[in-house]
């Protein structure tokens, strides 16, 4: 009988324990491991193969010139738009406009954009009514034609509180709006060549114009690490309501035609797509500067 051969047993190896879940672990149910919801404001909207936010977007001055084509290119995007102008009638016939031919979400608003003290409810009223607030696009603007040998002290303090204080109130009022509705929350204010060049009758518009290009590259830099764009544009000749007086005297349509490269005048639609643009996600990576739009005028020096 051959002898039983036996197996030597495996030297003790080290015990394993049963996994248990660690306590710093949080299970995941399939809902949650499945799918991501983005936030509101996250979801994009393309027009014409460009990208947008889908928040709202507050315009002053948007009931006539500039800020009204912007209201409904904006509009016509998808973007809910708060219009606030100091007509209140128009400022409501514009966002009816919105809500008519793009069913957006409009408010037309009575402001003041000088009055400080209204920007607070205005900005919870638009929020209220559109949605979150993710742009600003300061259209309001004034002139004031007084050399600055004869200009007053009421009339410089009006054009510079309008043109200029105003942007500064209305990006401290809608800051936090507007860091709520990131990413892709952006500033754009209407400047102008005059801040660029010298008109005589013209003092306190080009100062407040010129002081609209240091906000802009001022208040990048502090909005810029919040994910806040600030950019603003330089108009040329627009044929709208502000520019109406000057085109009303003997040739000078035809003196603004000849001294523009292009041979027009600017439509507010040519300023209100390069706003379009500039609160886009194509111009993610645009932010201090100021873009020119005045169909080569001042590359010729004859303004």
């Amino acid at each position: 009988m051959a002898p039983v051969t036996r197996k030597s047993p495996a030297p003790p190896g080290p015990t394993k324990r049963p996994r248990t879940a660690s306590p710093r672990t949080k299970t995941r149910t399939p809902a949650a491991a499945g799918t991501r919801r983005a936030p509101r404001a996250v979801r994009r909207r393309t027009h014409g193969g460009a990208s947008t936010p889908a928040s709202g977007v507050v315009i002053t001055g948007g009931a006539s010139g500039i800020g009204l084509a912007t209201a409904l290119l904006l509009a016509e995007t998808g973007r809910s738009v708060a219009i606030w102008d100091r007509d209140g009638t128009a400022a409501r016939r514009a966002a009816a406009r919105c809500r008519d031919e793009f069913g957006v979400r409009a408010l037309g608003l009575k402001l003041d954009v000088t009055t400080t003290a209204s920007l607070a409810g205005a900005v919870t009223r638009s929020r209220n009514e559109v949605g979150s607030i993710g742009g600003l696009v300061h259209a309001a603007g004034i002139g004031g034609a007084m050399p600055v040998t004869l200009i007053d002290d009421e009339s410089w303090d009006r054009v510079l509180d309008v043109n200029l204080r105003a942007a500064a109130t209305l990006t401290r009022a809608l800051h936090a709006s507007l860091l709520e509705a990131n990413p892709g929350s952006a500033i754009v204010y209407i400047s102008s060549i005059e801040a660029n060049v010298g008109s005589p009758f013209l003092p306190a518009y080009c100062a407040s114009k010129a002081g609209l290009l240091g906000l802009t590259r001022s208040a990048c830099t502090v909005l810029g690490p919040d994910g806040i764009r600030v950019n603003s544009i330089c108009p040329g000749a627009v044929d709208t309501p502000l520019l109406a007086p000057l085109l009303e005297l003997p040739g000078a349509r035809e003196r603004l035609m000849t001294n523009t490269p292009l041979g027009r005048l600017a439509q507010p639609e040519d300023i209100a797509s390069v706003v379009r643009f500039l609160l886009s996600d194509e111009a993610a990576y645009i932010t201090g500067t100021s873009v020119v739009v005045d169909g080569g005028m001042t590359s010729r020096g004859a303004v």
